[in-house]
């Protein structure tokens, strides 16, 4: 077990600040079960923090995304106290007051008094540096940043900050602690801004200084950034939401470590000082004609885009972070649509080039960074790594780090995850290989945008090239002479159920769920679904599995021997345990016994879906004798099959009935063959391109 993981949630954390980010972050960490202490300078302040929470989360049982048992479970974990001695025995300790580094700097001397030796320390600044507060903090080893962005307990987004002083055990705990909250987490190095402000910020004072050139209004730049980044809310309405003087003092900080381009615009320092919000509806624009107004669009445009590329080909020159982690910075964070370098690559970076050379114009000290220059010049789209791969002891893990995306596959993953396991593969040293997603999804199937753009460019050799280098990987990682683990702690549909069946073992943590949702979108499972499935839990349950595309959680999964053990939740640890022994081929059920006694699905699914019965069901009939329970279900499961597409169902069906063949190699092939049917049908491109926007209808054609 991760001890530092396990020592949250035996003595939990300490939040100092119970302001808007405080009571938002201790909200975060009570709900996912782990004990906080939410402190300020009075008791009264404590409470109102605390209150807060309780406002939110009445809020979330309205809408329900929470009950009722859930708000006062998540309250029950929350300690309010203006007593800092009730962080003594905390693992961790955030302090989330308000920017001011002596403040910071003297709460801290105090709790280092107070705590116990190997509590950890960590800041949650946004424009401080993290290592001169590490430096006065009496523990400079186990101190460390955690940038939480607003509001805490809905953005998903964590920057993780290690100072120099910062000890790789401190930093891998701050990472296991991100884990164990739930967040997407990014690693930056200690520099103003870390990666996300140091963009935006930038990017909101850019457009005030649009406005303030009296070239256009707020109205007009609103609707070109709203247009350009995909977004629901322009700059000047995000600076009403969060606040002007935020973004003022914001620029200000950035400007003393990167000097006069970071600094505020004058207008945006007079709205800060007269502590007013942009008036939204004023819209008295400068240009009438059309043409005159599109010109004016395009220069707003590429203006703030030039803006941004700039920043973020810097941040990574400088080492800042990633090309991943700044684009997962926008995504996840502020809600982009993509990531700058996402965005380079997608309006081709020989123009992202040519809008920053335009803008360094603009500014003295400003100069193109090389490695966009480079790729510009030869118009080389930047390559962008979505899965990792480490190697502790014998065990490689094989990460995919998407979540943006719910680690959808697509072709470059593949291929991504391919080179991974190869490296895996070839390591002498490695008995046993690990496959993992970050986020709330194992991996969430196939990126269907891929299959529709394919479609509309009438271009099926890509689906076809896509599906068999697919299923070849897999019949790689099934064949593996290492031991090859799927742990799913999250979303593992369609293709990512697939890739789970493909390796010799599952094990599941608490939040996993597995489905097949593809007769639903008008396809079959063709990355050996139909196959794997079968010879894994039987015919019958598979029939009801990819028919009515019902989602499985852990227990159930346990249930029908679809995983074979199950983990704690978070607990990865064990998994390495459990993997570097060879002897682990008969994985141990971890955190869960299975059943003897089947689900009442499946139960009703074994004679629903029998080879006796199969073509009643499939006909939207039920001619077997079952329990009225059993009855409920099946009946159930028929009307699910009604919303299904028929042709999907029928080659489904099919392809199911072929798992009975001696060899898997001729079932993989039949997917693969039948692929130009099932993509040719209006069906299938009505499930598709419908997905998330309505109910698909279906003509069976």
């Amino acid at each position: 077990m991760n001890t530092f993981v396990e020592s949250l949630y035996k003595r939990g954390v300490a939040v100092v600040g119970a302001g808007n980010m405080g009571a938002g972050i201790a909200q975060k960490i009570a709900q996912e079960g782990i004990p906080v202490y939410l402190l300020d300078r009075s008791a009264a302040l404590a409470q109102a923090g605390k209150e807060r929470i309780a406002a939110v989360l009445s809020e979330a049982v309205a809408r329900k995304i929470f009950s009722t048992e859930d708000t006062e479970r998540v309250l029950s974990l929350v300690k309010a106290s203006a007593d800092l001695a009730a962080a003594a025995e905390a693992a961790l300790v955030i302090e989330a007051v308000f920017e001011d580094r002596s403040v910071k700097s003297a709460i801290f001397k105090e709790l280092d008094e107070i705590c116990a030796p190997d509590t950890i320390f960590a800041t949650n600044t946004s424009s401080l540096s993290v290592q001169a507060l590490a430096a006065e903090s009496g523990r400079p080893d186990r101190f460390g940043g955690l940038h939480f962005f607003y509001h805490p307990a809905k953005n998903k987004l964590l920057e993780v900050i290690a100072g120099k002083s910062t000890s790789a055990a401190t930093e891998n705990a701050l990472w296991d602690f991100a884990r164990a909250i739930k967040k997407v987490s990014i690693r930056t190095s200690d520099s103003a801004g870390f990666a996300v402000n140091r963009f935006f910020v930038a990017w909101l004072n850019e457009a005030v200084r649009i406005l303030e050139e009296g070239e256009s209004c707020i109205e007009e730049i609103e609707t070109v950034a709203k247009e350009t980044f995909k977004i629901g809310m322009g700059p000047f309405e995000l600076m009403n939401v969060t606040g002007v003087p935020i973004a003022f003092h914001a620029a200000e900080s950035l400007s003393k470590s990167f000097g006069s381009f970071y600094e505020p615009s004058a207008l945006l320092r007079q709205k800060a000082e007269e502590g007013t919000l942009w008036n939204l509806d004023s819209a008295d624009c400068r240009f009438s004609k059309a043409e005159q107004r599109e010109a004016s669009r395009q220069e707003i445009a590429e203006r703030l885009l030039g803006c941004v590329f700039y920043i973020a080909a810097s941040l990574v020159e400088e080492g800042v972070a990633t090309k991943e982690d700044t684009d997962r910075g926008a995504t996840v964070g502020l809600r982009w649509n993509e990531g700058p370098f996402q965005m380079m690559n997608s309006l081709s970076t020989g123009n992202a080039l040519r809008m920053v050379e335009n803008f360094s114009k603009r500014y003295k000290g400003l100069s193109v960074p090389e490695s966009l220059s480079q790729h510009g010049q030869s118009r080389r789209p930047f390559e962008l790594s979505y899965v990792e791969l480490t190697v502790q002891d014998w065990t490689a893990r094989i990460t995919i780090n998407r979540p943006e995306a719910m680690n959808a596959l697509n072709p470059g993953i593949t291929r991504q995850l391919k080179e991974k396991f190869l490296q895996a593969e070839q390591n002498a040293d490695v008995k046993a290989i690990v496959f993992e997603g970050i986020g709330k999804a194992f991996v969430a199937g196939a990126d269907i945008r891929f299959f529709i753009d394919a479609l509309d460019a009438d271009n099926f050799p890509r689906i076809y090239e896509f599906t068999k280098e697919g299923q070849d990987l897999f019949k790689s990682i099934s064949a593996s002479k290492k031991l090859t683990i799927a742990f799913v702690n999250g979303i593992a549909y369609g293709g990512g159920a697939e890739l789970a069946l493909a390796c010799q073992k599952i094990v599941v943590g608490a939040r996993a769920q597995f489905a097949f949702p593809e007769t639903g979108i008008g396809i079959y499972p063709g990355l050996g679904g139909t196959q794997r499935l079968p010879r894994k839990i039987g015919k019958e349950l598979s029939r009801y599995l990819i028919f009515t595309g019902s989602t499985l959680n852990a227990e159930d999964a346990l249930s029908v021997g679809l995983a074979d053990g199950a983990l704690s939740d978070g607990r990865l640890q064990l998994l390495d345990e459990a993997a570097r022994a060879r002897a682990c081929v008969d994985l141990p059920v971890l955190a869960a016994e299975k059943r003897s006694d089947l689900p009442v699905w499946a139960e009703a699914a074994k004679v629903l879906f029998s080879d006796l019965h199969v073509e009643d069901a499939l006909a939207g009939e039920s001619k077997s004798d079952m329990t009225p329970a059993l009855k409920s279900v099946a009946q159930k499961a028929l009307k699910s099959l009604s919303y299904k597409a028929p042709i999907a169902l029928k080659m489904a069906h099919k392809l199911i009935n072929c798992s009975s063949c001696p060899s898997i190699d001729e079932g993989l092939a039949l997917e693969l063959a039948s692929l130009k049917e099932i993509f040719s049908s209006e069906d299938a491109y009505e499930g598709l391109s419908s997905l998330g926007k309505r109910r698909p209808v279906y003509r069976g054609r």
